[in-house]
């Protein structure tokens, strides 16, 4: 994520001024870069409605400080090569929202872990967003719930929540579920100098990512002063029954913050969360 100069289906905040994305680098890709992945998944990608404009290869940190290769697309999705290629073909798909084709398993407990570790251990403000996100996901008694733990324990466990200390900006990033489990890597940076409630907002949005929702302006990016599709050919996401079709200024999965966020989903996002869960 980025700071941006004042000027991620009905997806689940954003104050009057909008300033930081959730991890979306918005900067121009060289034709090396984007070379850098097969065009068979740069075609499943946009089968997939993804922008495959700003689509490369990167060196994803995980919580013990190694890395490994990770795709990276609209600026604070990662998944593997494999992750890409098991993703379902959506074109031409009809439908509610194409993302229940590709969701976490019903009834499912997802282990997730604070990572306290040295390097790329949670702040104390990380812990905390961490702790109210889940609990903002547990009250609404969907099928999937979450049993949150912290240490360094993190390899058996469905998600891991941690900071990146190499990340430039602020904000965070995840990925896609894949075979009914949700992303494993959920990252955060730069967001200690904002409060609590901005800490809970972004990692309640990344988790969003992770069990299957796209920014809720995914056709517009306009909370980040922008005017951009995300996914290929013009094609945007379908709605989910009973959330608006147009901008939702207080969703929790818009693709920018402010740092007024108070972190909490809104009416049309516990409906979607409902309908999905």
């Amino acid at each position: 994520m980025k700071k941006m100069k004042f000027s991620r289906v009905a997806l689940l905040l954003v104050g009057a001024s909008f300033f930081a994305c959730q991890s979306e680098k918005n900067e121009q890709l060289d034709a090396a870069a984007v070379n850098e992945v097969s065009p068979e998944i740069v075609a499943k990608l946009a089968n997939y409605d993804v922008n495959t404009n700003d689509v490369k290869m990167v060196d994803f940190m995980l919580p013990d400080g190694t890395t490994t290769p990770m795709i990276q697309m609209e600026g604070d999705i990662h998944m593997t090569e494999a992750q890409a290629l098991d993703l379902p073909n959506l074109q031409g798909i009809s439908g509610k929202n194409y993302h229940t084709n590709n969701l976490v398993a019903q009834n499912t407990v997802i282990d997730i872990i604070g990572f306290t570790g040295g390097g790329n251990g949670l702040s104390q403000k990380g812990r905390t967003g961490l702790q109210w996100a889940v609990n903002n996901y547990n009250r609404l008694n969907l099928s999937i719930t979450f049993n949150l733990t912290f240490g360094t324990d993190y390899q058996s466990k469905d998600m891991v929540v941690y900071n990146n200390p190499s990340q430039s900006g602020s904000g965070g990033s995840a990925g896609f579920p894949t075979g009914g489990n949700p992303h494993k890597f959920v990252q955060i940076y730069g967001l200690d100098s904002f409060s609590n409630n901005v800490n809970e907002h972004v990692i309640t949005h990344e988790i969003g990512h992770s069990v299957g929702f796209r920014h809720s302006d995914y056709t517009t990016r306009q909370s980040c002063g922008q005017n951009s599709n995300e996914g290929s050919a013009g094609v945007g996401a379908n709605p989910i029954p009973g959330t608006p079709n147009g901008y939702d200024p207080t969703s929790i999965m818009l693709a920018c913050f402010s740092g007024s966020s108070d972190g909490e989903f809104n009416n049309n996002d516990v409906t979607a969360l409902n309908y999905l869960y």
